[in-house]
């Protein structure tokens, strides 16, 4: 019952999700005006914002201009829903559940934003890695050691690791990494601790890697296509919160 709930509020969370991934990136205000469609304007109303629901009933089109609503807006509410349920089974109720549910919003919001315009907002990565430096001092547990806390030692050495080393890649790669990877770095190692950075790294540069070769085979994309990697970033952040543990004891058990 408690995963349906969880599942529940996600979705609505997602639904705000939404919101924050079209406006934030062309600097609109997240609060008002209220929901409405982009193609007509027209404002929408509470039985057409149902997460999910609304969008069969409506069979993806706007109820006033008939123009189709992209299939984007259920997927990030379902994702949203279901990284909650994850979130929740990993770590049971508590605080740190919490932390991560709001941890994974943002995520999916970094992604979708990178994925449009191929950017990452300092709104959301400033603010974000101070706070998770704070939560991961004080609050979070270890997702690599279940029942510990992060603790400052693993916070600290995780931001400073996590932003340093994507300064550097962008210094060698002359602007190959972006300003936004950086921060997003420093706030996820902040909230993950060093192994949660390596792994993330480590994961994100495979998922990247898969997708490029993949675009070049059957999109016929050249090597210098500029591809987002705040979305790998993210997917391997998420991989290493949820099973970082098992993951990295499957891979010291292959040199016992």
């Amino acid at each position: 019952m408690i995963y349906a709930i969880v599942f529940a509020f996600g979705l609505v969370i997602g639904s705000f999700l939404n919101v924050c991934i079209y406006r934030m990136p062309r600097e609109l205000s997240i609060v008002r005006p209220a929901s409405r469609c982009p193609s007509c304007g027209n404002g929408l109303k509470p039985w057409d914002n149902i997460p999910v629901l609304s969008f069969v009933l409506l069979g993806g089109r706007c109820r006033y201009c008939k123009e189709r609503i992209s299939f984007r807006y259920p997927v990030v509410e379902f994702l949203n829903g279901l990284c909650y349920v994850l979130v929740l089974w990993r770590f049971g109720p508590g605080l740190s559940s919490l932390v991560f549910m709001i941890y994974f919003s943002t995520l999916i919001v970094i992604t979708f934003i990178d994925l449009d315009f191929q950017i990452i907002p300092d709104a959301i990565t400033l603010p974000g890695a101070v706070i998770a430096l704070i939560l991961g001092i004080f609050l979070v547990s270890d997702p690599f050691d279940r029942g510990t806390n992060l603790g400052m030692v693993q916070s600290l050495t995780g931001f400073f690791l996590g932003g340093g080393l994507f300064y550097a890649v962008a210094v060698l790669s002359r602007g190959g990494m972006g300003g936004g990877d950086i921060k997003m770095m420093a706030m996820v190692g902040a909230l993950t601790g060093w192994k949660g950075v390596l792994l993330t790294t480590f994961l994100g540069s495979l998922a990247g890697s898969v997708i490029g070769i993949g675009l070049m085979l059957f999109k016929g994309k050249g090597r210098k296509t500029r591809i987002p990697f705040g979305p790998f970033l993210a997917l391997g952040s998420a991989i290493s919160v949820l099973w970082g543990q098992e993951l990295l004891k499957l891979y010291l058990r292959g040199y016992s």
